[in-house]
């Protein structure tokens, strides 16, 4: 995901500057609820820990909370692994194309199925970046009565912003949200879900092998056929790609009792290779590759061993505490920059004036339980009723 951009903010209250595919028809039985057994707390774990790395991102940045004391207090080392936190937007993906493949590993694909499918990412989604939109709407309403928007950029903003354009858009001049162009590229994975998945879900090795060198090399095709780099969703369809072929590679080797709990022997060295290509970015960008085409077998591998589980590292993220923030770490990936916008004002710029360490614990405490309470209280409920309703407009 580096491929030339990044999840960097504009500081708070700073001013700007300025293919629906058809799938497969085929009719079969719905899809099932995905099975108790089938469920990897790790993974969701993992979540939580790759939203924290986004957010720590964020407040370290230029001009932002953190960024005098980290670079005085830590190692170089640490420094650019903290400034790496945009790539866990490519982890993300790989993630997305994994659970979706193993959470309809059964499905059959017809008309109602799909509608069912389309209607359940769209619940997942939306709901809480709407909420994102409403906790920064006076920020957003305060710089669009600037006189240095007309209103047509006024229009193509609220545009962008409310139907999820911006990772078509590339750099839009304003920071009320940022990371949600991440959620460009999701809803670009959904559609393609059911073609790919159709193609690859009795895969075997050579086909995944295939598809995950497809994968590694697409953004460089892309490159070479001229398409613009604007274009994410387009450019991180490997990382996607990558999550289903690893979910394929895990449903291969977690039948071998030998590979059961002991999944440290992947995630361990996935790990350690990839924060050493994230500190050392030289050797990616000596070489005919880039980081991002380096890290997504990386990711694929890790993702994988985290799902077989074993290790110190893969039981403590498979915790109680962490499989719920896990579970509510979309909240905090989508919330933590409108939070941002309105604690960057009052415990920073505003007459509090607070010491900045203490000023971003603060903050992440706050993101962490706003980011609990939407999920337990909007998030989740919302995602079902919408899903519900969804089923009896379908009756």
């Amino acid at each position: 995901m580096e491929c030339g951009y990044n999840t960097e903010i504009t500081p708070v209250l700073e001013a700007p500057s300025n293919v629906v595919i058809a799938a497969p028809v085929v009719r079969h039985e719905r899809i099932p609820t995905p099975r108790q057994q089938d469920y990897l707390p790790a993974l969701t774990g993992l979540r939580f820990w790759l939203a924290i790395w986004v957010i720590l991102h964020h407040i370290c940045g230029k001009g932002m909370m953190l960024e005098t004391w980290m670079n005085a207090s830590l190692p170089v080392f640490a420094v650019r692994i903290v400034h790496g936190g945009y790539l866990a937007a490519q982890t993300f993906f790989v993630l997305s194309g994994f659970v979706l493949t193993r959470t309809y590993a059964h499905a059959r694909w017809d008309r109602k199925s799909l509608g069912r499918f389309f209607t359940a990412r769209f619940a997942r989604i939306y709901p809480v970046y709407l909420v994102s939109l409403i906790v920064v709407s006076p920020f957003i309403i305060e710089m669009l009565r600037r006189p240095a928007f007309s209103w047509a950029q006024r229009g193509q903003l609220l545009t962008d912003y409310f139907l999820v354009l911006q990772g078509w858009r590339g750099s839009l001049g304003v920071g009320w949200n940022t990371p949600a162009w991440s959620l460009s590229c999701e809803f670009f994975f959904y559609l393609w879900f059911p073609v790919l998945f159709v193609l690859l879900r009795n895969a075997r090795w050579r086909a995944i092998a295939v598809a995950l060198g497809a994968a590694i090399l697409l953004p460089r095709v892309l490159d070479h056929a001229g398409v613009p780099w604007d274009w994410k969703p387009i450019y991180d369809l490997g990382d996607f790609v990558a999550g289903i072929a690893a979910a394929r590679i895990f449903a291969l080797i977690e039948m071998k009792r030998a590979w059961r709990g002991r999944g440290y022997w992947l995630y361990i060295p996935a790990a350690l290779v990839g924060a050493w290509l994230i500190a050392n970015p030289r050797f990616a960008s000596e070489t005919t590759g880039d980081l991002a085409m380096y890290l997504r077998p990386l990711n694929a591998m890790a993702l994988v061993g985290f799902a077989l589980g074993g290790g110190v590292i893969a039981r403590a993220m498979s915790v109680r505490v962490f499989d719920f923030l896990g579970k509510a770490s979309y909240s905090m990936y989508v919330l933590h920059v409108p939070i941002l916008w309105w604690l960057g004002r009052y415990l920073v710029h505003g007459k509090l004036h607070l010491p900045r360490p203490l000023a971003a614990s603060i903050y992440l405490t706050v993101v962490m339980v706003a980011a609990g309470f939407v999920y337990q209280w909007l998030e989740h409920p919302g995602s079902e009723w919408i899903r519900t309703w969804q089923k009896r407009l379908a009756r």
